[in-house]
């Protein structure tokens, strides 16, 4: 699957699935919130704690750091590095990409550990995969191949009128 932010949408269902999913990850990890954030830099979903800064900027933020560490890691010899981690001293955040276009950012502080999150979050990219993989395949059936006739016969009509 392409490496992006193709068009796509999401259904009621998908987004109470996404939801769930999140908040029981957050209540087994006691971390405070997840936020789902695309490739291109737009928020998805945020899920626990509202966030004391600009939801927009850190988007941006998240997405261009997600690219700069794949750019990174192909330096190296990787193709990618699934998941990020930086640490501060009250504050930490843990990354991990999801479906190749959609990325997970879990926010915690001293009240849980990395490896606690790390633990707990194996489920939830899996079933964050299966529901984000679900919504690339419908929206690109549903697109299906451009019609280039589309209108037309609308357009014929309104030039003999």
């Amino acid at each position: 699957m392409p490496v992006g932010a193709a068009s796509w949408s999401f259904t009621e269902d998908d987004y109470a699935a996404i939801v769930r999913a999140l908040q029981q990850f957050l209540y087994e990890s006691n971390s405070r919130s997840a936020l789902l954030v695309d490739r291109a830099g737009q928020l998805v979903a945020t899920v626990g704690e509202t966030p004391h800064f600009d939801p927009t900027a850190f988007a941006t933020l998240t997405a261009a750091d997600f690219s700069a560490n794949d750019q990174l890691a192909r330096l190296i010899g990787e193709t990618e590095f699934s998941s990020l981690f930086h640490q501060g001293e009250q504050e930490s955040m843990y990354l991990v990409d999801i479906a190749r276009r959609v990325i997970l950012v879990i926010l915690f502080d001293n009240r849980t550990t990395l490896g606690l999150v790390r633990l707990k979050v194996k489920h939830t990219v899996e079933e964050l995969t299966r529901l984000f993989t679900g919504m690339f395949q419908r929206t690109s059936e549903q697109a299906g191949p451009p019609n280039i006739l589309a209108g037309a016969e609308d357009e014929i009509d309104r030039l003999f009128q």
